[in-house]
């Protein structure tokens, strides 16, 4: 398969931290395009962020996210229809869940957040009383019942996770219909807009938020100033450092299970781009290390 020998920060890491077993992280790139609405280029996601992650240090200025291990997986194979792709999402990030792993989707679009989601639950063989919680952060609400006739439409990937039982809290999310002003009263998600975060600079969930946390990080909830490799840009959204800052806050006192970062749609010949992705990605890994 194309791209199976990609690895993340492969020139950084020891034979040891790049092995399956050894490694706390789990990439898997999954370049899925198939119901973006805009501007195109998903697909070719994972791959800039992987080779720019070469271009890393394994140091942060804090600490080195990597020594606890970093394995990548091969490429997804996303050509089935959606809904096997779903399936075949879930049942991936279920094997990484059940040996105790921490998954880290690379996009392709947003609707692989559906399968992952299902797969980390049911991994880690929830009780009933049990949950997830989802932070998002994302320019869009992602709230639409179909889009385009796609019931697994990027558009509607909340509106899936939320109609299957799944706590939602939304941030930075600027750009939004009234069929999703709508679902997100039906289905009490929480929301905190620009505003919001900017004037709490210790942004907290509530504490009858579930405990246990998958992180889905849509790229254009950055602002296009320093993101707009993104099919779906939308002016005013979070900085870099603030992104940072903001997931930070809300971890604390939890515990993170996995997370995604989605929607990037590299441009030719616009490294930068791919080199921040590859930072949010391996910060959101130092996060989650320093928070254990």
């Amino acid at each position: 398969m194309k791209n199976t020998k990609k690895i993340f920060l492969n020139s950084e890491l020891s034979v040891e931290e790049k092995s399956e077993d050894k490694a706390k992280f789990h990439i898997l790139p999954i370049p899925l395009e198939k119901t973006v609405s805009c501007g195109r280029g998903t697909s070719k996601g994972p791959e800039a962020i992987l080779e720019a992650s070469n271009e890393l240090e394994r140091f942060t200025g804090k600490s080195e996210p990597c020594i606890n291990g970093i394995f990548t997986h091969p490429f997804f194979n996303c050509n089935f229809p959606i809904e096997n792709v779903m399936l075949n999402i879930e049942k991936t990030t279920k094997e990484i869940c059940k040996q105790n792993k921490i998954p880290v989707i690379l996009g392709g679009e947003h609707s692989i957040t559906f399968g992952a989601v299902n797969g980390v639950f049911k991994g880690l063989n929830f009780s009933e009383f049990e949950e997830i919680g989802i932070i998002q952060i994302d320019a869009h609400a992602d709230l639409r019942k179909n889009y385009e006739n796609q019931v697994y439409s990027h558009a509607s990937v909340m509106y899936l996770l939320s109609k299957s039982g799944y706590k939602i809290a939304q941030f930075g999310v600027r750009a939004l219909s009234k069929e999703e002003v709508k679902n997100r009263n039906i289905f009490e998600i929480l929301y905190f807009d620009i505003e919001d975060i900017r004037n709490k600079k210790d942004l907290k969930l509530p504490k009858n938020f579930p405990h246990n946390i998958y992180i889905s990080f849509d790229v254009d909830g950055l602002d296009p100033s320093i993101m707009p490799a993104t099919g779906t840009p939308v002016p005013d959204g979070l900085g870099f450092n603030e992104s940072i800052q903001l997931i930070k806050s809300l971890i604390k006192g939890r515990k993170v299970l996995g997370f995604d970062v989605v929607e990037f749609s590299p441009i030719k010949n616009f490294f930068a781009y791919d080199f921040t992705v590859a930072s949010l990605v391996y910060r959101i890994m130092e996060l989650i290390d320093l928070n254990d």
